[in-house]
């Protein structure tokens, strides 16, 4: 299975100690030059930072097809263009995004795509996590990944977990 990945995915899953997660799900994650660069910018030192340079499962590669992401720049910052591109050359089997602009395009160039909140039903489903809960809380919690309380309990839905109800603010 070929996956591409935009930031968002890696530095949250980071953030939570998580980040094993992709690599059981789809044993390679490539992202391309982009990602890495908001990931390892020394200025701005974010989660995933040190894992992608140094887990050999995250592989970066470059975009060649300079005119999709020029396309795209408009529209997205440079990761989130970057990652659609290389998904694109790779004829990759899924781009892993967060952000709903992302998502749309990712889906008018059928792409498939998913999210942190896949990613973790994906993972409750295959029995690598025994719940969603907690890491969806740590996800807020720490990381500041935000959820808005109609998507939270339809994930928890999903997962069979929704007797527990969103945190409060």
């Amino acid at each position: 299975m070929i996956v591409v990945s935009d930031t968002s995915p890696i530095n949250n899953l980071a953030a939570i100690n998580q980040l094993h997660l992709l690599q059981q799900l789809y044993e390679i994650v490539f992202i391309p030059e982009a990602v890495y660069r908001e990931l390892t910018e020394p200025d701005f030192p974010v989660a995933g930072s040190i894992e992608v340079q140094t887990l050999d499962w995250i592989q970066t590669r470059t975009v060649t097809n300079r005119t999709v992401i020029e396309a795209l720049a408009d529209e997205l910052d440079k990761g989130e263009a970057e990652a659609i591109a290389l998904a694109l050359e790779l004829g990759a089997d899924q781009v892993l995004i967060d952000e709903r602009l992302g998502r749309r395009i990712a889906a008018r160039l059928n792409l498939r795509y998913t999210g942190i909140l896949g990613i973790l039903v994906e993972a409750k489903n295959r029995r690598l996590i025994s719940e969603v809960k907690p890491l969806l809380d740590a996800l807020i919690d720490r990381a500041g990944f935000w959820v808005a309380a109609p998507l939270y309990s339809s994930v928890l839905q999903i997962v069979d977990e929704e007797k527990n109800k969103p945190p409060q603010d």
